[in-house]
């Protein structure tokens, strides 16, 4: 006997809606969320969104101070630069001066911000791991050791000016020791190690605070267990305190990579315009755009375009190794 069994007829999926029927819906739904937000976009807008298309066009232009509008007296003069597509970039990147005005700088930048952030974590680990334990005194400590943070910049690289100059205290003190007293301003080696110094003192602080904090979200029973277990000081710091503190590192260390990268302050008040060898590509930039005649407008747009497109593809990268490298320890 062969029985007949009655199927519900397939109802067919009423077709989704376009983005323009779901913008409006949604903007019925959270109407209250987009009034919240609109202020700050507004703002982002104005702030960030124009000049950053303002000034990627630039770069598709021979824009310097010579041909830019400008207005002298009551005379307004028009610009009369043009359009020259990416020829800038092929002249930064390829051109006849590629090595002295980029490629130089480029390398002294990721050399000072491997050298900055690697001095920033593993100084900043040490002062957070020796906070951490239980002393006598260790509030006055803290609040000594995040002083560097909480002054002004410009105030420290004053500082570090006057204590770095031919008879400041450093050689004075290096003098009374009869050891050698380095042109710390003037020399271009000693000059990239004033500035690794300068950056060194200013951003141990913020590290250590941020580690201080992930080591006392580590649970202590942890350490008990394997204290417990005959695990050492050594091995209760590798397979306990550092997997421990990875969501922090991994962020601290994105967030000193970007900092360092584009550190002007430090840079910029420790030399002025002078010291070519020890500038980073930001403050190359800004000499470029500013701090010589005639003024590259066009060629300092486009390095700013180069570092954002640097760093944009170092954090893809950075990312993408910190998601495999979670997934293998899974």
């Amino acid at each position: 006997m062969t029985l007949a069994v009655d199927r519900p007829a397939t109802q067919s999926r009423p077709p989704r809606p376009g983005p323009i029927q779901r913008f409006k819906d949604s903007y019925r739904k959270y109407w209250y969320a987009y009034a919240m937000i609109a202020p700050v976009v507004v703002v982002l807008g104005v702030l960030v969104g124009y000049p950053l298309v303002r000034g990627f066009y630039l770069t598709l232009t021979d824009a310097d101070s010579l041909n830019s509008a400008r207005t002298i007296g009551v005379n307004h003069i028009e610009a009369t630069y043009q359009f020259i597509g990416l020829d800038n970039y092929a002249d930064i990147l390829w051109g006849p001066a590629a090595y002295d005005r980029f490629w130089s700088h480029f390398i002294w930048t990721v050399v000072w911000t491997a050298v900055c952030v690697a001095l920033h974590y593993c100084i900043g680990l040490g002062l957070a791991l020796l906070l951490n334990e239980k002393m006598r005194g260790r509030t006055l400590y803290r609040l000594l050791l995040i002083l560097p943070w909480a002054v002004p910049t410009f105030v420290t690289v004053f500082a570090w000016r006057i204590m770095l100059a031919d008879s400041g205290i450093i050689n004075s003190v290096l003098g009374s020791l009869h050891l050698g007293q380095p042109q710390w301003l003037e020399d271009p080696t000693f000059q990239r190690i004033a500035a690794i110094l300068v950056n060194t003192w200013c951003g141990v602080p913020f590290m250590m605070i941020s580690l201080l904090g992930g080591l006392q979200s580590i649970d202590a029973s942890l350490y008990e267990a394997a204290e417990m277990d005959g695990a050492n000081a050594w091995q209760r710091f590798r397979h306990i305190t550092l997997p421990g503190l990875r969501s922090v590192s991994s962020t601290v260390v994105l967030l000193g990579v970007i900092w360092t990268f584009n550190q002007f302050a430090i840079i910029f008040l420790l030399f002025g315009n002078t010291a070519p060898d020890a500038q980073i590509l930001v403050t190359w930039a800004y000499r470029l755009g500013f701090g010589q005649q005639p003024r590259e407008f066009a060629q300092s747009a486009a390095y700013g375009v180069l570092l954002l497109s640097l760093l944009t593809v170092f954090t893809t990268f950075y990312y993408r190794w910190l998601k495999r490298n979670e997934q293998l320890a899974v």
